[in-house]
């Protein structure tokens, strides 16, 4: 690291500390040819995750919007939003562990709801109905029907 002061490229760390639960490391930093102090922080680099649309389109993987679903999935449900949190987290470290730039949006959804359908049935349902976009009663209910026979084998 090139010291600010003088620009000797050597350093040695004084102090580290973790900072936002270990996703930033505080360096404290002493200059080995002035002496001069400095702080420098780390943060490890999450490679960016595409994902690809049903129609073909590619986006950036947006949080925001995996949140929004599961959350409208949850209203009204006994489901705490730590929960949800821990879902969201669970889904997108099984999507960068994956090692794949590009993820279907279908990937997505199944995860999703993978784990809803551990947490809350009647969140699974709602999330499966806009998910799988049911356009009869008989789709639908043939989802409730394999739920059921889920349950029954618990």
């Amino acid at each position: 690291m090139r010291c600010p002061d003088c620009g000797y490229l050597d350093s040695k760390v004084v102090e580290s500390r973790d900072l936002e639960e270990g996703a930033q490391i505080r360096r404290r930093r002493q200059c080995l040819k002035c002496n001069f102090r400095f702080t420098t922080y780390e943060r490890t680099e999450q490679p960016r995750l595409t994902i690809i649309k049903k129609d073909g389109r590619r986006e950036p993987f947006d949080r925001q919007k995996l949140a929004g679903g599961l959350y409208r999935a949850c209203e009204k449900r006994p489901v705490a939003a730590a929960q949800l949190e821990e879902l969201m987290n669970q889904i997108e470290r099984e999507l960068r562990s994956a090692g794949e730039p590009e993820i279907p949006v279908e990937r997505i959804g199944e995860l999703a709801m993978e784990r809803l359908l551990e947490l809350d049935d009647v969140a699974y349902v709602r999330f499966a109905s806009v998910y799988r976009s049911f356009t009869d009663v008989e789709s639908f209910e043939a989802e409730l029907a394999r739920l059921k026979g889920r349950t029954l084998r618990r």
